[in-house]
């Protein structure tokens, strides 16, 4: 499917219901997120369960995201969770931008740009 400004999208269904993704799969809308969706997301990446920190971490940022209408600044997270850069680009395959943003349904970073 293609929208009317030529961005590649796809639904798929996930916990039963159908969800709109981009051509990276990240989620289209913020508000389809559900802990289940995350789930789901996390085995994609090779997370069989997601430990208590990695939750901690998706919780921040979608509570920043929806606060301050865009995702933290890595020095925002830090701050928030009290971990170094490393530990928290360890947690998710694909570090913070890849892995951690795309489970908590944040947008892809690549639409954020400029």
């Amino acid at each position: 499917m293609v929208n009317p400004e030529g961005v590649n999208q796809k639904f798929r269904t996930i916990a039963g219901r159908k969800i709109l993704f981009d051509r990276d799969d990240f989620l289209w809308n913020v508000e389809d997120w559900t802990q289940d969706v995350a789930q789901v997301l996390a085995e994609e990446l090779g997370i069989e369960t997601l430990t208590e920190s990695q939750w901690q971490v998706i919780r921040f940022m979608r509570e920043y995201f929806l606060y301050h209408g865009r995702a933290p600044l890595n020095r925002d997270l830090k701050a928030g969770i009290g971990m170094s850069l490393m530990e928290l680009e360890a947690l998710f395959p694909g570090g913070i931008r890849d892995g951690a943003r795309r489970v908590a349904g944040l947008p892809n970073p690549k639409s954020c740009a400029g």
